[in-house]
This record gives C-alpha cells, sequence and structure tokens, in this order.
C-alpha cells in the first residue's frame, strides 16, 4: 500500500511539473505575441531586412575648358579565401602553379615563386581575407577574373573584390593646393578639406540615396522596391577658372627659377584683369627630405609676408591722392642713405641717385626718396596715410571660397607696436604684411582703371553637360582711387619696365607695366637677416591691360636675390605664353595690307592646289611663277600675294612655320614624327629645328598663333 502511494505521489508530481513548465511556455508565448511583439518584430526585420545607404558620385573638377583637374575612379581590392567551400586540394594544388605565373605576370610585383609561396602560407594559416593587391584598375580586375582558380567564381575560387573609389588628379601636381584634398571622416564618408574641394563641398558630393534590401536564401540580398526608396543625386561638377596650357607653364617657369637660385618656396599667379578669374595659380616649396619642389602649401593664398618695394605703388598712391607731390616732382635722395632714429634706411645703388623725379624714384625703386616723401607729407598725420591705405581695401581679406587665406596688416597708429620708425617702414613695404593674391588684387584694380574685383576661381556649376550655375564677377571697391591717380600709377609701373628696375624684361612685342620688389625676410627672434623674398607684380599688354600677374619667390640662396633677375623671369615666360596663345589681345593683322589700304587677308602657308583655288574664289590677286612644288610660302609683295616653293625633304624635319595645323601635323606625322599642338592659327614656333634629321616616333611640339 505503500508502495502503491508513493508511485501515486512521484507520478502526480512529474504530472504537476509538466503542467507548471506548460503554463510557463504558453506564458512566455503569450508574452512575447502580445507584450514584446513589436521588438521582435523589429528583430526580426533587422535579420531579414535592411537600409543601405547608396552614395553618389563626386563630381568632378574641371578645367576652364573642360578638362579633368580631379575626378573619382573606380579601383578594386583584391583578396581571396583560401579556404573557401569549393576550393578542393586538388584544385589547389593543380592550378597553383598558373595562378602564381598569372598574377606575377600581370602585377609585376613579385616572382612566380613568391606568389606561389605566399598562397600556400596564407591556406596552411586558413585566411579568409587574404590581400593581393590594393588599388588594382578595372582592366586589371577584368583580366584577373579570367585567371585559372579565381575564373571559378567567389564560392569555388575564393576570389573576393572590394570597389573603392579614389579621388585621381590627372595632372598629378598641377594646381594640386588649389585643386584641393579629401579627408575620411569617422563614418568612412569622404569629405573635401582644402582647396576647391573644400569650399564647394556640399556641390561636389551630392546627396546620399536609400534602397531597402532583404535577405533571401544563401545570404544573397535583394533590392525591395516598396516604393519608398530615394536613388542618389550625383554631385555637381565644377568648372574651375583654371587655363590647363598657362597653369602648366606657370609651374614649370617657377620650378626652373626656384631650382636655379636654390630658394624655399615660390608662387606665380594669373588673373584676367575684368573679370578676376585665376587663370593659373602655382605654389612649390622645396621638399628637404627629397630635394624636389612640390605643391605642399598654398602660399599664393597664405603666405602673408612683408611684400617690400611693390607696396611702393599704393604708397605714392596715397600721396597723389592727397595731392602732396606730382610725376614731375623732384626729390633730393642724396647718397642714398637717410636716418630715422636709430634706423638707417639705404638704397640699393650705391652712392645714391641724387636729385631725381618721383617718377625716377619709382622706377629705380629708390627707398631714400619714397620714404622721405610720406614722412615729409605725413609726419604728425600719420592716420590720414593709414586711412588712405585703408579706403584702398589694402587691411581687409578678400573672403575667398578657399579656405586659408592669410590676413592682411596695416599697421596703424593706435598699434602698440608703432613707433617712430614705422611710418618710413611702411612706406617702403615694411612693418605691413600682405599675401600675394591680395597685392595682385590692388595691382589689378589699377589695371583695371580703379575698379578692385574679387579673385574667384570657380565660374560654373554643371550637371550631367548641362550648367547649373554660373559665378559672376563680384565688385569690392568700384574705384579705389581718382582716375587722375590711376593714370600716374600706370605711368609709373610702364616706366619701370621701359627705363627702371625690370628692363630685363622688356620686349619689342607687346609692353609690361609692374613693379619689382625685394624684402628682407625677417627672423622672430634675430630680426631681419640676410634673407630676401624677391616679386614682380604687373599687368599686360600695358596700353590695353587684359591680364595681371604676380611672382614671388622666397628666400633665393645663390647670391641673386632681386626682383628682376629673380621673379621678372617667370612673369616674362607666362606672359609671352598668355600673350602668344591669346589672339584676341594681338594687335591687327596684315598691318601692311592696312597701309597699303587694300583688303589682302592673312594666307597661311600650305598646300598650293587648295590656296590657289582659294585665292581664285575670292578674286585676290597672287602670282605664282615657276612654283612646281606641293607644299608653298606665301608673301605679300606690289599689292598682291607671291606664292613661293617649299621644298619638303624625306628624313629631315621640315619648316613648317606659318603653316596652319591640319597641314603642318599632316606633313610631320607622314614623315614619322609624333606631333603635339599648342595654341591655334598658324605655326609660329616648332620645338625641332628644320632640317635635323627625323627619327621615327620622336615627339615634335608646334605652336600655334
Amino acid at each position: 500500500m505503500d508502495a502503491k502511494k508513493d508511485i501515486i505521489w512521484r507520478v502526480t508530481a512529474v504530472y504537476l511539473l509538466i503542467l507548471v513548465f506548460a503554463i510557463i511556455i504558453v506564458s512566455r508565448i503569450l508574452y512575447l505575441q502580445i507584450a514584446e511583439h513589436d521588438k521582435w518584430n523589429r528583430k526580426s526585420t533587422d535579420l531579414t531586412e535592411k537600409t543601405l545607404i547608396i552614395e553618389p558620385n563626386r563630381g568632378d573638377i574641371c578645367a576652364s575648358d573642360g578638362r579633368l583637374l580631379s575626378s573619382s575612379v573606380p579601383l578594386y581590392e583584391i583578396r581571396m579565401d583560401l579556404i573557401c567551400n569549393g576550393l578542393t586540394e586538388d584544385v589547389f594544388n593543380n592550378s597553383i602553379d598558373s595562378l602564381s605565373y598569372y598574377l606575377s605576370n600581370l602585377f609585376k610585383d613579385k616572382t612566380q615563386a613568391q606568389y606561389k609561396q605566399e598562397l600556400k602560407k596564407a591556406r596552411q594559416a586558413q585566411k579568409r581575407y587574404h590581400l593581393i593587391r590594393r588599388q588594382a584598375t578595372y582592366i586589371e580586375l577584368k583580366k584577373l577574373k579570367q585567371f585559372p582558380i579565381y575564373r571559378l567564381g567567389q564560392n569555388s575560387g575564393g576570389l573576393i573584390v572590394v570597389q573603392l573609389n579614389k579621388r585621381v588628379k590627372p595632372f598629378l601636381d598641377l594646381a594640386s593646393r588649389t585643386i584641393g584634398q579629401l579627408y575620411e571622416t569617422k563614418n568612412g564618408i569622404k569629405e573635401g578639406q582644402t582647396g576647391i574641394e573644400g569650399a564647394f563641398n556640399s556641390e561636389l558630393k551630392g546627396v546620399q540615396g536609400i534602397r531597402l534590401m532583404q535577405r533571401l536564401a544563401g545570404n544573397i540580398w535583394m533590392p525591395i522596391n516598396d516604393g519608398n526608396e530615394v536613388e542618389p543625386k550625383d554631385g555637381y561638377d565644377v568648372i574651375t577658372t583654371i587655363d590647363v596650357n598657362i597653369q602648366d607653364v606657370a609651374e614649370s617657369a617657377l620650378y626652373e627659377q626656384l631650382k636655379k637660385n636654390n630658394a624655399q618656396y615660390g608662387t606665380a599667379i594669373l588673373m584676367e584683369v575684368e573679370t578676376g578669374e585665376i587663370k593659373a595659380i602655382a605654389n612649390l616649396k622645396l621638399d628637404t627630405l627629397t630635394g624636389q619642389y612640390h605643391e605642399l602649401y598654398n602660399f599664393g593664398i597664405g603666405a602673408s609676408t612683408e611684400p617690400g618695394s611693390t607696396f611702393k605703388l599704393a604708397t605714392l598712391m596715397v600721396a597723389f591722392e592727397d595731392g602732396y607731390v606730382n610725376l614731375e616732382d623732384s626729390i633730393e635722395t642724396g647718397n642714398g642713405v637717410v636716418k630715422y632714429y636709430d634706423h638707417v634706411m639705404k638704397d640699393s645703388h650705391e652712392g645714391g641717385y641724387g636729385k631725381i623725379t618721383v617718377q625716377e624714384i619709382f622706377e629705380k625703386s629708390s627707398n631714400v626718396g619714397v620714404s622721405k616723401i610720406i614722412t615729409e607729407h605725413y609726419t604728425g598725420k600719420e592716420t590720414q596715410f593709414v586711412n588712405r591705405l585703408y579706403k584702398m581695401n589694402l587691411n581687409e581679406m578678400l573672403d575667398l571660397e578657399i579656405k586659408g587665406e592669410g590676413k592682411p596688416y596695416i599697421k596703424s597708429p593706435e598699434d602698440s607696436l608703432w613707433s617712430g620708425v614705422s611710418l618710413p617702414q611702411m612706406s617702403i613695404g615694411y612693418e605691413v604684411k600682405l599675401t600675394p593674391l591680395q597685392i595682385l588684387t590692388f595691382y589689378n584694380a589699377v589695371a583695371n582703371n580703379g575698379k578692385m574685383l574679387k579673385p574667384i576661381f570657380v565660374k560654373a556649376l554643371r550637371s550631367h553637360g548641362k550648367i547649373i550655375k554660373t559665378f559672376e564677377s563680384e565688385i569690392i571697391n568700384p574705384s579705389i582711387c581718382s582716375i587722375e591717380t590711376i593714370e600716374k600709377a600706370k605711368k609709373m609701373l610702364e616706366g619701370v619696365v621701359e627705363k627702371g628696375t625690370a628692363t630685363n624684361i622688356k620686349n619689342a612685342t607687346y609692353k609690361i607695366a609692374g613693379k619689382t620688389g625685394t624684402a628682407k625676410i625677417a627672423n622672430k627672434k634675430l630680426g631681419y637677416q640676410k634673407q630676401y623674398q624677391a616679386s614682380f607684380c604687373g599687368y599686360f599688354p600695358a596700353d590695353n591691360p587684359k591680364y595681371s600677374c604676380i611672382v614671388v619667390v622666397n628666400a633665393p640662396s645663390n647670391d641673386v636675390y632681386y626682383g628682376n633677375v629673380v621673379a621678372g623671369p617667370v612673369f616674362r615666360e607666362i606672359a609671352d605664353k598668355v600673350y602668344a596663345t591669346s589672339l584676341e589681345i594681338h594687335p591687327k593683322i596684315n598691318e601692311l595690307a592696312e597701309k597699303a589700304n587694300i583688303d589682302i587677308p592673312h594666307i597661311k602657308y600650305g598646300d598650293r592646289n587648295e590656296l590657289t583655288k582659294l585665292l581664285d574664289e575670292f578674286k585676290v590677286p597672287y602670282k605664282n611663277d615657276n612654283v612646281n612644288s606641293k607644299w608653298v610660302v606665301t608673301q605679300y609683295v606690289d599689292s598682291m600675294i607671291n606664292i613661293a616653293n617649299r621644298v619638303i625633304r624625306e628624313n629631315y624635319v621640315p619648316n613648317v612655320k606659318g603653316m596652319g595645323a591640319k597641314d603642318a601635323t599632316f606633313i610631320l606625322e607622314n614623315l614619322g614624327l609624333n606631333v603635339s599642338i599648342i595654341g591655334r592659327g598658324s605655326v609660329y614656333r616648332q620645338s625641332i629645328n628644320p632640317n635635323e634629321p627625323i627619327i621615327k616616333g620622336q615627339k615634335i611640339t608646334i605652336e600655334l598663333s
């Protein structure tokens, strides 16, 4: 009986436990279904659905003619799963030699044996994400997919491809600091940091898209078209004002001069007078580790330094505005030495200039003459002098879109650092600070008859070939001074090149106006040492200014430091290039025809049959006696066009000067030369002299104007 009761009790206890357990399970199910329904439904959705952020394509940065300066290109990181399910020992061992051979042949970074050893070690270590190659191109990826093992696909061949977008600059260092750089945020998003990339980041980066994805069997994600997806909006292309050809000349000329003079850094900026558009801006700094010059900092925008003698233009314009002096007034400069308190000021010309006019003071860049004018008329009226400088906006930042503009510093009498020598020092460009672009903006205003324009680097935004927005010139000051003062300033600037300190850059083709500058560089601890900053700022053509330009070379160290010798040649080379390729600033062509009072057109050299047909059609008188060659030259003689033979010899470089691009290219390429063309119009220069022996495939550059 006791045993029976014991059995019944045990069975009852088991049933009760089962009942309690069942109640707990049912309660839990009900709790999950009711109380935590939303929570677990969300988790289920998270496991089977996800929202994918779609990054837009970042816009391109283009030169003024549309050529790419910065663009995003797809690159691929190649990795390999060495123990994926389908990669058996037989497959791996049978194909490892072939795969290693093809990898070595494609990337040329390791031998076949090295690749084989590396892949075997990675398989032994059971690596599932082994790096094969960083930054592979699309062409390389396409070839890679056909290699042994990899052509079996991801599951059987272990090939893993990760696409990355890399920002590249097709012209490499060209205007690199002005174009700017990208940086990666904590979220892995690339944003513009410097230059135009930073200034127009919001326009370039576009708008992210959103797409809902659902997970299928095999861990495959498929888009869900629920009508709520947002397509990404690609960024706008930014069309800059930069002219690639001029930029290339500016950087090359600046590089050669920096290297020649072993300088620390330099900058060259070219601006269009009428619009304020920056057509070229080069910034090169010596990399002490490599001994080479690179675009490491935007000195043109950011380096605020004492300008030296280029500031004398503003100084004398102040005196002109107040009516204290005229160009013809004479000033006694004595032996070229003057003392202000304990500070001795000297002219660069030993022995001084004696008594000379204000015009000559500027042309010779006499420190003594300029400082005497200012101290005589503004001692006790220092605030009047400074306020005149302020009225010409020399104390104001340009408010550029590009970050990093250096702050100008024009000392005032209220400044705690003002001293008895501040007035004469300021008059010759010391104890003041300006960036090269701020100085250029001032000179550009003089060239522009007093209208000061804000420098602009971007002229339009474009989306899929359509212009979305344009940027117009912005006026900083409609008139920095009277037109009478502007005319005097222009005359002084022309005199510097015609008979002053910059006669070395004078040329007979077009006139240049400008001012040299040679300033000692101040050391915060040691004061002014024997290091200089050479500069030249001006515009051209002087009689009808179209472009202004500044060149600054910092710390040349080969005992040559004057602005005309160090900075002037860079200015001249840039100006020559611009003048040669800008037909609109040339004087009228065919002046001989105009003098003869007849309408004879400019005739390019070229094919005889085509030329005579054209002349006949337009009834232009010509003479072609004893002409039997296919190619001819032309000359204006006695009110008609005289046609003469041009001999083209095989195996020798021909003379193609005077021809159009089509004919010149036809001749040169048929002789086996590789032709590169610069400019438009007629050929005026060729890189290989006529009659030199031809080397097949040799590159020849022809410049047109």
